[in-house]
């Protein structure tokens, strides 16, 4: 091994790998990193699968915890302490030259290992651990549980010697809200592996899933809950069906059984394709089959990894007008206000009937993501972060 192959540890308190966008940044991050000839190996949680080609060890079985979604549990402070315990063994046999924590569990972890073995820790930062809570009505906004976790926040931000944020609000966020000085943070957004992630077939993805070649259908993959925007999702369904009742709708991912439950209630079921959870290798693929994507994620202290994925593939998106969806669609987007259901509704029904709009912008969006969005471009800027720290 030469001097300057670096071994990272990557400490990951998430049931990798669980197809969605925390673990998607997990993976492409550590394969970018290998194929510039370091080592990785992901220390994680005892659920989820491997992925070829990295590395990963897993903390004991639990077998009474078996939840795969995002969001907080009250069983993540032992889940995390078998982490630390097995991120610790791990890096006695391991010998790595820096810590890369993921998530602000990861990073308390990675702060203990970092005061036993005298090694820097950079911080994967991926949105406020406080905001998500409350994304996920884990508790609410004026509680004590809310004061004690943003205390716990405001902590482990200051514990890593660097921390990287997957948006530029994210970066901002730590700047002026948390008081985290500029020179400690550097933004280095989510990217794609464009050499996986590119237009497929569509006739064969809609064949597989039968819909009609001649079918307009609108796509959706990701995590279904309130603050990714399913259940508003839900009801502009509702409207574009009552004002073009010819468009379809493929919603991927999971859990969807409330969602299919709900569907059905609103008669809007005949409309939308549910095909619950879709594996990272067949993403691309049935992402083929649409005509145009959307992501009206509601969450504005996170990123929206989707996105890249959508462009890779060729598709034009829909999308709120924030800060975080600008950064990654510039120009190429379709943007509507923020949180406006009737927007959202009239801006499928008119983009989805305008051809020519579509084909030029299926080329434009592919070809930002080969340009501004590989994983290529990232990798080295996260290795000059290592550097840094290990200089």
């Amino acid at each position: 091994m030469t001097e300057n192959v670096l071994r990272v540890l990557m400490i990951a308190p998430t049931p990798y790998f669980a197809d969605r966008g925390c673990h998607v940044r997990i993976y492409e991050e550590a394969r970018a990193l290998m194929s510039l000839g370091h080592e990785v190996c992901i220390v994680t949680y005892h659920l989820g699968r491997d992925m070829p080609g990295v590395r990963v060890v897993r903390t004991p079985p639990i077998s009474w915890y078996g939840k795969l979604e995002a969001g907080p549990s009250w069983h993540k402070p032992y889940l995390d302490i078998l982490l630390l315990w097995k991120s610790l063994f791990e890096a006695r046999s391991f010998r790595p030259h820096l810590i890369h924590a993921h998530l602000h569990e990861g990073a308390l972890i990675g702060f203990v290992l970092k005061s036993l073995l005298r090694l820097p820790l950079l911080f994967d930062y991926q949105g406020s651990l406080s905001g998500e809570s409350l994304n996920h009505g884990f508790f609410s906004d004026k509680s004590l549980v809310m004061r004690i976790f943003k205390g716990l926040e405001r902590f482990i931000n200051s514990c890593a010697d660097h921390i990287i944020t997957s948006s530029d609000k994210g970066r901002q966020e730590l700047i002026h809200d948390w008081n985290i000085a500029p020179e400690k943070v550097t933004n280095l957004i989510d990217g794609v592996d464009t050499d996986i992630f590119y237009p497929c077939s569509r006739s064969e993805a809609r064949r597989e899933l039968g819909i009609a070649d001649d079918a307009k259908l609108v796509v959706y993959l990701g995590l279904f809950n309130r603050y990714q925007g399913v259940d508003l999702l839900l009801d502009v369904i509702s409207l574009v069906k009552a004002e073009a009742p010819g468009v379809r709708f493929l919603l991927m991912g999971f859990p969807d059984q409330g969602y299919r439950n709900k569907a059905a209630e609103m008669g809007i079921d005949d409309v939308i394709t549910f095909t619950g959870r879709v594996s990272y290798d067949r993403a691309p693929y049935f992402l083929s089959a649409g005509d145009i994507a959307v992501s009206p994620k509601l969450a504005l202290t996170e990123a929206n990894g989707k996105l890249f994925n959508y462009m890779a593939c060729g598709l034009p998106t829909i999308v709120f007008d924030n800060p975080v969806n600008r950064e990654i669609l510039g120009d190429d987007g379709i943007y509507v206000e923020h949180g406006s259901k009737a927007l959202l509704a009239e801006s499928i029904i008119s983009t989805i009937r305008n051809s020519e709009r579509i084909n030029s912008l299926s080329e434009q969006v592919r070809e930002r993501s080969i340009k501004q969005h590989s994983w290529d471009a990232r990798s080295k800027q996260l290795v000059s972060a290592y550097r840094a720290l290990l200089a």
